[in-house]
């Protein structure tokens, strides 16, 4: 399959099975055996009508002749593709975004009465008319989140912050990725990135942290193979800092870890020292975590398939360090998974329960003197500062600690922090340490 096709399919795919767009595409790049040239054009493709869904829907309005509600769907995610290429992207030409979806909905619409001209006379107008149909105005419009998840949204961040979060949300999101300095220098990785066509540059702020250019798969790169890296957004590896883990022998539970980032990050902070203990509730995803390991060539990681929400009798009061990344509703990360926008939010309502069930079993692995790391990716207060208080409420044994943070986040240290998409070259991310009282 082309570039196209791949972004057809997993829109098609995200819609009808209602699947992960990430995880599809991953899939059908890896089915179709995609250049890194390709893959970049269809993963830009998916996410980019993902992200501009009810833009696009609003520019079709002005341009059929019939009802939106009439178009067979995936016609609709044939002019969406093209209409993207057309109005979002500048190095596609118009007419080949044109002839490319008239060839894409006579392969897959081959059912649907004079799809092929309908496509074509919209295209054709839509090159016309560039520049003079009306604009979306209202937020939902124009950077498609549901009205529900604005509302959501500016009752947590504020007026002030909402339009340039929703607008970071629809940003082609950053490769980061953290150098394994077990193995490598960053200025060594840097040079066998370069070998391999890659380019990169530092991270801003985090140490041995960096950004990188067109990949196409990460997975066919040999420092990636040879496990001189792993992928991991900033904002995460900041949550494993500010557990402060200097010494070389300690005891760290992290639950919830696959894929692993932050049992990797806690790996090379301690020097490949001390014993981590990584657990998920799926055996699959364990299963992750130890092919990471292996490949990074770390030997102190045990991993496990538990219940995080059932506590660990053995290892109770033993943890010098206890990392609780909880499940939540994701949407400190739309911008790498855009369709999580569309999720109705009350469907999310019940996860302060249960994170709050998993920090409270969780704690219980600290030893007195201990530190507890609360974090997820969300964006919500009933999941992050809600969730911290209802914990300090009824285990008054713990205590807020100011967060060790890099110079860039000033000198306000509350133990808590609230990153936005964009904000510091991070995704959106919460990040909260509190310490358990030693005994007396």
């Amino acid at each position: 399959m082309s570039a196209r096709e791949v972004a057809l399919s997993a829109l098609i795919a995200c819609r009808k099975q209602d699947a992960w767009s990430n995880s599809v595409l991953k899939t059908y790049i890896a089915r179709s055996n995609l250049d890194r040239r390709d893959a970049a054009l269809a993963t830009r493709l998916c996410y980019g009508v993902l992200q501009n869904r009810n833009a696009l829907d609003f520019y079709l309005k002005q341009l059929l002749m019939g009802k939106l509600r009439d178009l067979h769907p995936a016609v609709r995610d044939v002019l969406h593709l093209g209409l993207y290429q057309m109005y979002f992207m500048d190095k596609i030409p118009e007419s080949a975004a044109v002839n490319e979806s008239v060839a894409l909905v006579k392969k897959y619409c081959k059912s649907v009465k004079n799809a092929p001209g309908l496509v074509n006379g919209v295209l054709r107008s839509a090159a016309r008319l560039a520049g003079k149909l009306q604009q979306p105005e209202s937020l939902t419009d124009r950077y498609s989140h549901p009205e529900k998840l604005i509302q959501l949204f500016k009752g947590y961040l504020g007026e002030e912050n909402l339009e340039a979060m929703l607008r970071a949300n629809n940003e082609t999101p950053e490769t980061v990725v953290q150098v394994n300095t077990q193995k490598v220098t960053k200025q060594t990785l840097l040079e066998h990135l370069a070998r391999e066509g890659v380019g990169a540059e530092s991270h801003p702020w985090m140490e041995n942290c960096l950004i990188l250019g067109a990949t196409g798969s990460i997975e066919k790169l040999d420092a990636f193979r040879s496990g001189e890296f792993y992928v991991q957004d900033a904002a995460a590896r900041l949550a494993v800092d500010c557990a402060g883990l200097k010494g070389e022998d300690l005891t760290v539970i992290d639950c919830c870890a696959a894929p692993g980032g932050k049992t990797f990050a806690a790996a090379i902070a301690m020097g490949g020292k001390g014993r981590i203990f990584a657990s998920d509730l799926h055996e699959h995803r364990a299963e992750l975590i130890v092919k990471g390991a292996q490949r990074l060539g770390f030997q102190n990681i045990t991993v496990s398939q538990k219940d995080a929400a059932q506590s660990w009798p053995e290892m109770e009061g033993k943890a010098d360090v206890v990392i609780v990344d909880v499940p939540c509703s994701g949407y400190g990360i739309i911008r790498k998974k855009p369709d999580i926008r569309y999720k109705d939010p009350d469907t999310m309502k019940d996860l302060p329960q249960l994170q709050l069930q998993i920090l409270e079993n969780q704690s219980k692995h600290v030893k007195p003197g201990g530190v507890l790391i609360y974090a997820t990716c969300t964006l919500v207060r009933r999941e992050n500062e809600g969730v911290v208080e209802k914990f300090l409420k009824a285990h008054s044994d713990f205590t807020l600690t100011k967060l060790p943070l890099p110079e860039v986040f000033g000198n306000e240290n509350t133990g808590m922090l609230r990153l936005l998409p964009g904000q510091y070259h991070t995704d959106g991310f919460f990040i909260c340490r509190m310490q358990r009282k030693k005994r007396l």
